[in-house]
C-alpha cells in the first residue's frame, strides 16, 4: 500500500480490530442477506453484523442458521435471488461449508466471505493457520490476504465490487489472520458512507430466481456435459485477474491506498528473498531491513491475491534472485511441498532461470513467527545461493 495523505482527508481514522473493521466495511457495503453460524475466531463479525440489523442501521435479513453447511446453502439461493450476501466461518465451520463451496463457484454466485484463518483439527486449536484458505484453493473462489487490519476493511470493500462485476460473477474470500488480525486493535482510515455507495454500485442480478420465469440451477451434467461446463466456468475465471487490478486502482482513487496482487520490499538488488502470506510480511519485512543494515541483500515478497494466483507477476518479481524461502503457514502430507510452495514452484516453472526454491514450514496452530525465525530462513537462502545446492528442500521454523 502507498500512503496518499491527501485522500485521508476525507476519511476518519478510527480503532477496530479486524472482526470489526470487517463488520463494518460490510455494514458499509448495504448487504442484503448475512447468513453465519458462529465459530472463533470469527464470531464478533457476525455479532457485529447482528447488532447493526438490530438497531437499524443495517437493513438486511440475519439468518442465523444451524451450521456453516445451512448457512452458506442460504447464501447461495440469496445470492441467486439477487440479493448482496455476505458469510463468515473459519476452520472447522469452512470444512462442513465445504460441498456448498463448490456449487456457489459453480452457480457464479457473488458471495463475499471473511475468513478467519484458523488451524484444521486435530488437536483441537482456535489459532491461526492457513489450512483453511488453502483447503478451498480450487474450489473456484476469488481468495484475497489481508496483512493487516487496514487491508482487512479495504479487502472487503473491493470483494464485493469485483464479485458482483457482470465480467467476474465468482464468489471471494478475504483472509485474515484469527486472533493475529481478527483480534489485534489497530488504527485504520475508513471511507464514508458516500463514499462506499459510489464505490459498489447497486447489484443487478444477471439470471435471478422468479417464480414467473422459471429456470433450473445446478441440474444434472453427466459426462455428455459436465466438462464443457467445466471449461466455461475455468475461461471465465482466467478473465478475472485484469478485473481485481481494474479495482485496485479505482479503490486508490478513493482512498489514496495503492494495492497490488504482489507486494515487493527491498526487491530491486536482492539476490535472497522470502515469500509470504498474511500478517507474517511484516515481520519478513522488519527482519529485511536489519539484515540490510548489516550488508545483506535481502528482499521480501507478499502476496495479496492468492486466487487467481498472480503467477506472471510473481515470477517478474523473483526474476534474477538466488534463492527464496516459501514460507507456508500450513503442510500437505505427501506433498513434495506445502501449498504455497506449490503454487510458486509451478509459476516458476517456465522460466529460463530459476531461483533455487526452499519450502520454510512455520506459525502452525498460531506460534508466533519470532525475527530469529526470518533470519534462520533468510540464512537458508543465503547458504544455498552460495553454493548453488539445496540441502534441505524442507525447514520448520520454531518447532522444538
Amino acid at each position: 500500500m502507498r500512503v496518499a495523505q491527501t485522500a485521508y482527508a476525507r476519511q476518519q481514522r478510527v480503532g477496530m480490530t479486524g472482526n470489526e473493521a470487517v463488520a463494518y466495511a460490510v455494514k458499509q457495503a448495504d448487504v442484503d442477506v448475512i447468513a453465519a453460524y458462529p465459530i472463533t475466531p470469527q464470531t464478533i463479525i457476525v455479532e457485529r453484523l447482528a447488532e447493526y440489523v438490530n438497531n437499524g442501521e443495517l437493513n438486511a435479513v440475519y439468518i442465523p442458521a444451524e451450521s456453516e453447511h445451512s448457512a452458506l446453502s442460504a447464501c447461495v439461493g440469496a445470492a441467486l435471488a439477487g440479493a448482496r450476501v455476505f458469510t463468515a466461518t473459519a476452520s472447522q465451520g469452512l470444512a462442513l461449508m465445504w460441498e456448498i463451496l463448490w456449487i456457489a463457484s459453480a452457480l457464479r454466485t457473488t458471495i463475499v466471505m471473511a475468513l478467519a484463518n484458523r488451524a484444521l483439527s486435530a488437536p483441537i486449536n482456535i489459532h491461526c493457520s492457513h489450512d483453511d484458505a488453502y483447503a478451498c484453493r480450487d474450489t473456484g473462489w476469488i481468495q484475497f490476504f489481508a496483512e493487516n487490519v487496514q487491508e482487512a476493511y479495504d479487502l472487503t470493500l473491493m470483494a464485493f465490487r469485483v464479485s458482483e462485476d457482470k465480467r467476474v460473477l465468482f464468489p471471494s474470500i478475504v483472509n485474515l489472520d484469527g486472533f493475529i488480525l481478527s483480534h489485534g486493535l489497530e488504527a485504520l482510515y475508513v471511507l464514508s458512507d458516500d463514499a462506499v455507495k459510489g464505490f459498489i454500485p447497486p447489484k443487478e442480478p444477471v439470471y435471478p430466481i422468479d417464480p414467473e420465469r422459471p429456470m433450473t440451477y445446478g441440474p444434472l451434467a453427466l459426462f455428455d456435459y459436465y466438462m464443457e461446463f467445466k471449461k466455461v466456468q475455468a475461461e471465465a475465471f482466467k478473465r478475472v485477474y485484469p478485473v481485481i487490478l481494474e479495482t485496485f486502482g479505482k479503490y486508490e482513487e478513493i482512498s489514496g491506498r495503492r494495492y497490488s496482487p504482489v507486494k515487493t520490499y527491498l526487491m530491486e538488488d536482492a539476490e535472497v528473498a522470502v515469500v509470504v502470506l498474511g500478517s507474517s510480511a511484516g515481520t519478513a519485512r522488519y527482519v529485511a531491513r536489519r539484515l540490510r543494515a548489516k550488508g545483506q541483500k535481502v528482499g521480501v515478497v507478499s502476496l495479496t491475491l492468492y486466487r487467481p494466483f498472480p503467477a506472471g507477476d510473481l515470477a517478474k518479481a523473483l526474476r534474477g534472485l538466488k534463492a527464496v524461502v516459501v514460507m507456508d503457514r500450513s503442510y500437505s502430507f505427501g506433498s513434495p511441498g506445502a501449498q504455497l510452495f506449490m503454487d510458486v514452484a509451478t509459476a516458476l516453472y517456465h522460466e529460463r532461470e530459476r531461483p533455487l526454491l526452499i519450502n520454510a514450514i512455520y506459525g502452525l496452530g498460531g506460534r508466533d513467527l519470532m525475527p530469529q525465525h526470518v533470519e534462520e530462513a533468510f540464512e537458508v537462502a543465503r547458504e544455498a545461493a552460495r553454493t548453488g545446492e539445496v540441502k534441505e528442500r524442507e525447514i520448520w521454523l520454531g518447532v522444538r
